[in-house]
């Protein structure tokens, strides 16, 4: 390699590297900004919603039971809830007699009721009875006012323990945390049944343990009658939680009676009943299960360590291996994250690293390509000069095509050519640079419809164009692009031609009127790199090409700038209102062919006279005087020239 090349290349390597480092800084800025928004919290508990849950745990051994005021006790009991609190009482003493260790009841009895009801309740409860409170902050725009409602004072009096079943939901409506409650409903729990922990562990992300209903549970009516409705000993040294769970979860989007959205919610759609999530808030309690969430430099150390992994992946180069290599270090932040939980108890998100890797990787991935493409986009304007823009693009994507040899291809091939040019050359031999302009200023449009037909441009023959269609690349349509083209390259001339009068009447001079005629032929040819060893280019040749450009010479014997041939005109009969003119021997050719024109207006009667009008002139029949060379002018204007052209032909032929 010349010192020169390599200089070139450490210069790219270097700028390279530096602006990966920007890269690398800027994301490190942007994602501490980020990681400031509300939402980005979320985003976060979200990930935990799904991490915390992947493995689906199941709750703990010995964990509480649940009793549940379900649809079948609401059916059995047969009473309007809510139920007689004698009722409670009676579910009191069955528990107790079934060897119950603590009764928890997630149901205020903060208003008094029926007196005997209240009475009867108030003989049951005992030091091993949780009742349930609750603690609500009224905000208004005047004060903020917090009310804790309590069980009655005789119930307390009497041993029963109260414990705020309040909880406290995420953002986004989910529980996911430990409520702050010193006296909450699981922490009193736990204290009664001798499980309290030394400290409780408020405000730490919690453990769910399964969908709604995936703590043991039978229905309140059941649990009234145990020794004939459940297994011996079921509530046995249990703790035995009371409350509201209906047999089908509610929906999310529906809502439901003491019911919230948990990190299964994610997956199930359904919500869990508050006593389940009392269930779940004391087994963490309990085992010591909850999860506590990474502090700031440790989040921002693993930060860091993304981004350098990030930036060490692409150090290089990016390719295919950059994928793969990115989607297991992304499956690896997640696995080390919910290894953190399981192993640890601590929730360092993957949300931070996760978007930091991707931000540099995919950046970095971002610039090279947009590199590639520059690079390539110079190699495509340097050499589209001189072959097909789709050429260059292929040849980009396969070198391998950049050699001699063809194929054979069924092409549409055109023709065009400015019909006395020669003669306006001659009156501007005395001004080359106008006659160069004026050349420029013609072949630009031509060459732009081409390009925008999906034509390939061949070659420049003066003020001729040579062009084909469905090589390089398939082109089903190819003969009905090319006539469009052509009928584009006719009105492009004749915006051409508005100009040149207006130029010429700004400077008092005579406009240069510009006409074309315009070959198309479609048939089986040969395409391909044609030339020598050294220089080469895209080209076709055969037959089907001689006959289009002697069409295109012929196209002037007709007074018509459109000539087309037989399979062209067959191609493009459904979408074009093609018309045949006549059959010709072109020069090299022994068998005549059928040749087309094109007509934008003309009705069906018109086109059915001028199909006779045809066959009268195949059969010698056609004279001079006949009535349809008017008729068929009127008709169709655009043949007006054809039908002078046939009969000053008949005149000279001597035909009556």
């Amino acid at each position: 390699m010349r010192p020169q090349e390599k200089s070139r290349q450490a210069g790219q390597t270097r700028s390279r590297h530096l602006r990966l480092l920007v890269l690398s800084l800027t994301t490190l800025i942007a994602i501490s900004f980020l990681s400031r928004l509300p939402a980005w919290s979320l985003l976060e508990l979200r990930s935990f919603d799904y991490l915390s849950t992947v493995d689906d745990p199941r709750p703990p051994p010995g964990g509480p039971v649940i009793v549940a005021i379900d649809e079948p006790s609401l059916a059995d009991i047969n009473a309007q809830w809510p139920w007689p609190r004698s009722l409670h009482a009676e579910l009191i003493s069955q528990l107790r007699a079934a060897g119950a260790r603590v009764i928890g009841f997630d149901i205020i009895m903060a208003e008094p009721s029926n007196p005997d009801n209240d009475a009867a309740v108030t003989k049951a409860v005992g030091p091993d009875t949780v009742l349930a409170g609750d603690e609500t902050l009224i905000e208004t725009p005047q004060a903020s006012q917090l009310i804790r409602a309590t069980p009655l004072p005789q119930l307390t009096e009497a041993g029963a323990v109260t414990g705020i079943a309040s909880v406290e939901l995420s953002g986004d409506g989910t529980f996911r945390r430990i409520p702050g409650y010193e006296d909450g409903f699981a922490a009193m729990l736990t204290k009664v049944a001798g499980v309290a922990p030394e400290t409780l562990p408020a405000g730490r992300l919690i453990q769910s343990f399964g969908p709604a209903r995936s703590y043991p549970t039978v229905s309140y009516y059941q649990a009234l009658d145990p020794q004939h409705l459940l297994p011996p000993d079921y509530f046995k040294d249990r703790v035995v939680l009371v409350g509201l769970s209906l047999q089908n979860a509610p929906a999310i989007d529906k809502g439901g009676v003491d019911a919230f959205a948990t990190p299964y919610t994610v997956h199930t759609g359904k919500l869990v009943s508050g006593v389940e999530i009392q269930a779940t808030i004391y087994d963490n309690i309990r085992s010591g299960l909850s999860i506590a969430e990474a502090r700031l430099p440790t989040v921002a150390a693993c930060i860091l360590v993304s981004v350098l992994l990030a930036a060490t992946t692409v150090w290089r180069a990016t390719g295919w291996l950059t994928i793969v290599t990115s989607a297991a270090a992304l499956l690896a932040f997640a696995a080390v994250s919910a290894a953190g939980m399981r192993l640890a108890h601590l929730f360092v998100s993957p949300l931070g690293p996760t978007v930091a890797y991707i931000s540099v990787v995919f950046g970095q991935a971002a610039f090279d390509f947009a590199e590639e493409r520059r690079n390539k986009r110079q190699i495509t304007r340097a050499f589209a000069q001189y072959i097909s823009p789709d050429l260059v693009k292929r040849l980009s994507n396969d070198p391998s095509q950049l050699k001699l040899g063809g194929e054979r291809r069924t092409l549409s091939v055109l023709f065009s050519d400015v019909r006395g040019f020669t003669t306006i050359a001659e009156t501007l031999k005395d001004d080359p640079e106008q006659l160069t302009g004026l050349i420029n200023r013609l072949l630009t449009p031509l060459s732009d419809v081409v390009m925008d037909h999906g034509g390939t441009i061949d070659k420049y023959m003066g003020d001729c164009i040579m062009a084909f269609w469905n090589a390089p690349l398939d082109d089903p349509e190819h003969a009905l692009h090319a006539v469009k083209a052509s009928l584009a390259m006719q009105a492009a001339i004749s915006n051409l031609n508005r100009e040149l009068e207006r130029e010429a009447a700004a400077r008092g001079g005579k406009p240069h009127v510009l006409k074309m005629g315009v070959g198309i032929n479609t048939g089986e040819c040969i395409v391909g790199n044609m030339g020598s060893t050294r220089r080469f280019d895209y080209s076709c040749l055969g037959d089907s090409v001689n006959l289009a450009s002697r069409l295109e010479g012929a196209s002037k014997n007709y007074g018509v700038a459109l000539l087309l041939g037989e399979e062209t005109a067959r191609l493009v009969a459904g979408t074009c209102t093609v018309v045949e003119l006549d059959r010709i021997i072109v020069k090299g050719r022994t068998v005549p062919s059928p040749v087309y024109t094109v007509v934008h207006k003309a009705e069906a009667e018109a086109l059915a006279a001028h199909q006779a009008f045809i066959a009268a002139k195949y059969a010698g029949t056609l004279a001079p005087s006949d009535p349809a060379f008017d008729r068929l002018a009127a008709d169709i204007p655009e043949l007006a020239p054809y039908y002078v052209i046939v009969r000053e032909a008949l005149v000279e032929s001597g035909e009556e």
